[in-house]
């Protein structure tokens, strides 16, 4: 009942069906261009805007590198100061000193240097160093997830390609098969249900047609956003793997210690966990004194009777010990030494699924491996089937059914063939990802 079913609503939608054209380039169209699998990694890593991003803040990353050790090298201010006040003022509210302020303009030179804070700032330099590392691996990691997600749009818009290939060979076999059968039913030889039957078929081959033209258009619309094109293109996609494919390594704790060397992502997390135990250290150094020096030199031509003249000079040394601060230091030491245990078990962690992503990925590509050799077998006695088929039609000993059927058939083992092919191509592309290559 679900054939005639099926068969009665082709019925309904056949005259339609038939009509319709596939979708064909307008005259004006720029014609497509032509791109290799390499060149769309180039066109990917110069106009995706996550490889400028991440090359941003590489560089935003450096400079932060160069602003923690400045404080390691002398602080210098010049200070210009005009005063003007009653004379004999004091000010006394607000602190503990009492100094009088006279009128005076004067300028001067201030110089700061710090000599010792026990390795705080050491600590602090490292931390943005190690931080500095991990983005520049996390650029790497950002390449290679550009470049996979351009080898999986690449791939899926060449099997869409060859699709609507198969699509319109199919159209074509099954167009001229039901001509045939039309001029056999003019002439009385065929019957009109032989007719309807090749009428179908040649109406669910244009229907596959116009399903494998919006696939293939769809497939290139996300090509275009992973190579940084806003517009829409067309491309006449060329496939550079020829020869036999490549069989899969057997030796999967092998591919597991490559991934665990080579993942740029695990380095950057490995980086982040080394900048977070300098950072820790720099933490804990919060606790000891720190060590500085002060120097200052000016003049002051302008100034009040009580301030002596010419040129005023002056330095000290300044050791600063903390007492306490309401637990402020213990608990940012504290604080430090959680983020820095959570950091490491995150790298513990992606180790874990970086291997169990890589025993997966192998798996899928061992399997489409495994589907070229099958698939192609399947092609080939589909295409001798349809062969058969088409003979005993022709020579009255099949039915309309039988042929129905084994193009039906040779269709489907077309598409696994396709199909099959570029799965493989992209089980490849994740499984060299996923080693770090």
């Amino acid at each position: 009942m679900r054939f005639w079913s099926c068969f009665f609503y082709l019925g309904l939608v056949l005259p339609q069906v038939l009509s319709a054209q596939p979708r064909t380039q307008s005259p004006g169209a720029a014609a497509p261009t032509r791109l290799t699998l390499h060149e769309a990694e180039d066109l990917a890593l110069k106009n995706n805007p996550q490889i400028s991003i991440s090359k941003l803040l590489t560089l935003a990353q450096g400079q932060v590198v160069r602003e923690t050790r400045s404080y390691e090298l002398p602080q210098v201010a010049g200070n210009l100061t005009a005063v003007d006040t009653r004379n004999g003022n004091r000010i006394t509210a607000g602190a503990l000193n009492n100094p009088v302020v006279f009128d005076r303009a004067a300028g001067g030179v201030t110089v700061a240097q710090l000599l010792a804070d026990f390795g705080r700032t050491r600590n602090l330099v490292a931390t943005a160093q190690f931080q500095q590392k991990a983005q520049l691996s996390s650029e790497k990691a950002t390449a290679n997830d550009v470049n996979l997600a351009v080898d999986q749009a690449f791939y899926g818009a060449l099997s869409a390609q060859q699709l609507v290939k198969v699509a319109q060979g199919t159209v074509e076999t099954r167009q001229l098969t039901a001509d045939q059968v039309q001029a056999l039913t003019t002439a009385r030889l065929k019957s009109d249900l032989d007719l309807s039957f090749a009428n179908v078929n040649l109406a669910q081959a244009k229907l596959l047609l116009l399903d494998a033209e919006n696939q293939r258009d769809a497939a290139f619309a996300i090509l275009n956003t992973v190579l940084g094109f806003e517009t829409q293109s067309t491309y006449l996609l060329v496939d550079e793997t020829g020869g036999p494919a490549e069989q899969p390594s057997n030796n999967q704790e092998d591919l597991v210690s490559l991934a665990l060397r080579s993942r740029p992502d695990l380095a950057a997390l490995d980086d982040q966990w080394q900048s977070a135990e300098r950072f820790r250290r720099a933490e804990h150094d919060l606790s000891r004194p720190t060590i500085s020096a002060l120097g200052v030199a000016g003049g002051a031509p302008v100034r009040a009777d009580q301030i002596p003249g010419g040129p005023y000079a002056a330095a000290g040394v300044n050791i600063s010990i903390p007492i306490f601060n309401g637990f402020l230091f213990s608990s940012r030491a504290q604080e430090a030494d959680y983020r820095s245990s959570v950091l490491q078990q995150q790298v513990r962690d992606l180790r874990d699924r970086i291997a169990r992503d890589v025993r997966v990925t192998w798996l899928q590509m061992n399997t489409a491996y495994q589907k070229l050799a099958v698939t192609a077998q399947l092609l080939q006695q589909a295409n001798l089937a349809l062969s058969l088929a088409q003979t005993r039609y022709q020579l009255g000993l099949g039915s309309i059914v039988e042929l129905s059927q084994a193009q039906l058939q040779q269709t489907e083992a077309a598409i696994g063939s396709t199909t099959a092919r570029y799965d493989y191509q992209s089980a490849l592309s994740s499984l060299n990802y996923q080693l770090g290559r």
